[in-house]
């Protein structure tokens, strides 16, 4: 896919149509063909899109502003329709042709298997990367009913590629006994439940160091995001999500990388999801962009 082509019409507020000036570059990874509960989650990157619009291009949280940064869309990638295995290598060449022109991925799911390919790619230019991920879910299984490709498994996968002790969780609060255990074994930094003081507590040990950061939007509580593919009670406010960005943002961390995934707009008749997913977007731009 050439960048001029746009997959999806619109684009996120405030973004450049200056392709080699651009720091980052977003783009849209449409696909649930692996979920478990309620599909739709290909439909959130062009709707994350459209609620951008009731935005500010100005953060008072972070006292900057769109214009001070560049950031091209790329509209969404055309993903072979039912056929994970296919997508996810689409993902990984479109990934790998952003990182070769040395800009930042800022990637809009799609379920969570999509992280997968990403991290990969950044991977292989950042050996020494860790990833911070905020999520409902742990997943870490090797497998959904024998699928090893499915949307519980991305992160057993990201621990077994990167090391265990590189991986840092944050806000987990539905498991199987078998993902907590291999957190242990594998020396996963795991913090069931909360974000904002753990992130507090770890962000210190990872200063300079290239970090990826992974957001499933099912870590708010479903009272504040209930447009998802698999809600689970007793999660975060908004307030808490927004805040773990800015203190990952003002951290000293290198963000090389950063996605939000699982935005199911067809659940969520308010949009209060995706018009938060488009905040916290704007948010991880202006705090992750240098």
């Amino acid at each position: 896919m050439r960048f001029e082509e746009k997959y999806s019409g619109n684009v996120f507020i405030g973004a450049s149509t200056d392709l080699e000036a651009a720091q980052a570059i977003i783009y849209g990874m449409p696909m649930d063909w692996t979920v478990s509960f309620r599909p739709g989650s290909r439909f959130g990157p062009a709707r994350i899109r459209e609620a951008s619009l009731v935005h500010e291009e100005y953060s008072h949280y972070l006292e900057r502003e769109l214009s001070e940064i560049t950031f091209y869309d790329a509209g969404d990638i055309p993903l072979a329709f039912g056929n994970p295995e296919r997508s996810l290598q689409q993902i990984a060449d479109f990934v790998r042709k952003v990182l070769d022109l040395r800009k930042m991925t800022i990637g809009l799911g799609g379920e969570h298997l999509v992280t997968w390919p990403v991290v990969r790619e950044v991977f292989k230019d950042y050996p020494d990367l860790a990833v911070i991920h905020i999520d409902a879910h742990a997943d870490l299984r090797t497998d959904y009913e024998g699928e090893p490709l499915s949307h519980a498994t991305p992160l057993r996968k990201i621990a077994e590629l990167i090391g265990g002790p590189n991986l840092y969780q944050f806000g987990i609060r539905s498991m199987t006994k078998e993902e907590v255990l291999f957190a242990k074994e594998a020396n996963i930094h795991f913090h069931p439940f909360d974000v904002v003081e753990p992130l507090k507590r770890c962000l210190p040990e990872l200063k300079g160091r290239p970090v990826y950061v992974t957001i499933d939007i099912d870590a708010v509580d479903p009272a504040h995001a209930p447009g998802t593919g698999t809600p689970e009670p007793g999660g975060i406010t908004s307030k808490e999500m927004l805040e773990a960005i800015h203190l990952i943002a003002r951290s000293g961390v290198k963000v090389v990388g950063a996605d939000l995934v699982e935005v199911a707009p067809a659940y969520d008749h308010s949009e209060q999801t995706p018009v938060l997913a488009a905040k916290l977007i704007r948010e991880m731009l202006l705090g992750f962009v240098k």
